[in-house]
């Protein structure tokens, strides 16, 4: 099973960055999702080994996932952040996808995001 560590969560103000990272313990498809307080956890974006990528409604356009496989790290760029995006983030493996919530078997402990207004 592989192994995932994510860092860079923190406390900022609305319209700041924020960059997450995912470490990997090995060759695999990362996914990025979030839980807000009393709500489901759901994907935001995802990436195979190739770098393709794809984003929930949620995520597109403020957000960029990307990977450096050497490091075998994903990170998430967060940039204009809003108070709505505040969450515990998680990253999680995937073997065979990585576009829907049932490819991914594997979780991080999960990085708090707190957006203050």
């Amino acid at each position: 099973q592989v192994q995932l560590v994510e860092s860079g969560g923190g406390l900022v103000q609305a319209g700041a960055s924020l960059r997450l990272s995912c470490a990997a313990s090995g060759r695999t498809h990362i996914g990025w999702f979030r839980q807000a307080p009393g709500k489901e956890r759901e994907l935001g974006a995802g990436i195979n080994w190739y770098s393709r990528t794809y984003y929930a409604d949620s995520m597109k356009g403020r957000f960029t996932i990307s990977r450096d496989n050497a490091k075998n790290t994903v990170y998430l760029q967060m940039n204009s952040l809003k108070p709505e995006d505040t969450a515990v983030y998680y990253c999680a493996a995937a073997r065979h996808c990585y576009d829907s919530v049932p490819c991914f078997d594997s979780w991080g402990q999960g990085t708090q995001v707190t957006v203050s207004s």
